[in-house]
């Protein structure tokens, strides 16, 4: 037989069937349509964590109050050793080191903010003028922090898009007088809007200096210093350098934890691909039932056409003849599948992406390849047997039973 006798006799037994060929060409499309959407799942997942991360600023590092560690608890230490508070010195002493661009410390809290009747929650931000480009936000109106004293702040705040809208409403919040807690404040600027990220809602963040938030809440604690590197080269520097001077300001106590961005986005990285890889790994095994789901169809098909195949073999036709045949319908029912499948996947990413328009639900190229050879792949191997028992029946027996 001719190749195009071969694809003839394949497309002519598949289209002979209808209702059988839909349904094997179903299975495989749900085989291969499920791993492109969890892959496409999974790897938003992992673009959403990591450009989150990416935006709240570049070369950073963040110390944190206290020692992360896995050495275990020591009676000892708890009794001799009292961890101290991040302080605004310590975050000052940061400032002077040579891997060090910017320093920002942080004091944060939740407070009331009022303004002509109007009352309602915010978060408090207390910071320094060197916060905003840290953070990477934009002001949409009116200026950053002063440069000033860190230890005597003015009485200004920069307030987020959503608090502008709810208190001022259509009226300039510019140079407008709102109370909050139990200070009034001065607006200063207000933040372009941005939405959530990482759990806290910009546009409704209010930013005051960082001793004025201190005095506000009691408290002389910073709860974090952010860091920016000269570079990213500059990061493990820095971190050391943060180390090793805060190390000598607590009497030698390594009292605080340094972590770094790059850090933080390689663990997820991490995760997130190994997540990605498992939900691909669940829905290849719906395309190995799809590959049975073929199989069983091919032997219903070869029971079915003995008397065919019996014909053909009368006329002259060899067991490789037939053998390639029934493979080519395994394969081009495959095929069909895959694409099918494919097409589908695609609709349902666009889907997520339209229902959730900050969630990157992309395909990774290498999950929709591996989607569509697997299922092209599975559909060849389970459609080998029943190829083989058809070119292996006897043509006389197969007219016969006919």
């Amino acid at each position: 037989m001719r190749l195009t006798d071969t694809l003839r006799f394949a497309r002519d037994a598949a289209l002979g069937t209808p209702l059988r060929t839909a349904l094997s060409v179903l299975a495989m499309s749900i085989g291969v349509a499920a791993v492109v959407i969890l892959t496409a799942l999974g790897d938003g997942a992992r673009r959403y964590v990591v450009g989150q991360f990416s935006s709240i600023g570049t070369n950073l590092v963040i110390v944190l109050p206290g020692r992360s560690g896995t050495g275990g608890f020591n009676p000892a230490n708890a009794i001799t050793s009292t961890p101290r508070d991040l302080t605004i010195d310590d975050a000052a002493s940061l400032r002077r080191l040579p891997t060090v661009r910017r320093v920002a410390p942080l004091a944060v809290g939740n407070s009331e903010i009022a303004y002509g009747g109007k009352l309602r929650e915010a978060m408090v931000a207390g910071s320094t003028a060197e916060f905003i480009p840290i953070r990477n936000f934009v002001l949409a109106q009116g200026q950053a922090l002063p440069e000033e004293d860190w230890n005597r702040g003015s009485s200004v705040v920069i307030i987020g898009a959503k608090i502008r809208d709810e208190i001022f409403g259509a009226e300039s919040a510019l140079g407008k007088l709102v109370r909050i807690g139990d200070r009034r404040l001065r607006v200063i600027g207000v933040l372009k809007p941005t939405g959530q990220g990482l759990g806290m809602n910009t546009d409704e963040l209010v930013i005051v200096p960082v001793s004025l938030a201190q005095a506000m809440f009691n408290s002389n604690t910073l709860f974090r210093i952010l860091v920016e590197a000269n570079s990213r080269e500059a990061i493990p520097g820095a971190k050391a350098q943060a180390l090793d001077t805060l190390k000598q300001r607590h009497r030698g106590e390594e009292d605080v934890t340094v972590i770094t961005q790059d850090a933080i986005l390689a663990t997820f990285d991490r995760l997130l691909g190994a997540l990605t890889l498992g939900v691909a790994g669940i829905a290849a095994i719906s395309l190995a039932v799809a590959g049975i789901l073929v199989m069983n169809v091919m032997l219903v098909a070869v029971t079915q056409r003995t008397g065919e195949i019996g014909l053909l073999k009368a006329l002259g036709a060899s067991g490789r003849s037939i053998r390639l045949a029934f493979l080519a319908e395994a394969a081009m029912l495959s095929a069909v599948g895959a694409l099918v499948g494919y097409l589908l996947g695609q609709l349902g990413a666009f889907g997520l992406r339209q229902a959730f328009p900050v969630f990157p639900a992309y395909p990774p190229d290498w999950a929709v390849i591996a989607g569509l050879s697997t299922a092209l792949a599975t559909g060849l191997l389970f459609g080998v047997m029943p190829a083989r028992r058809a070119a292996s029946l006897d043509p006389v027996q197969a007219l016969m039973k006919h």
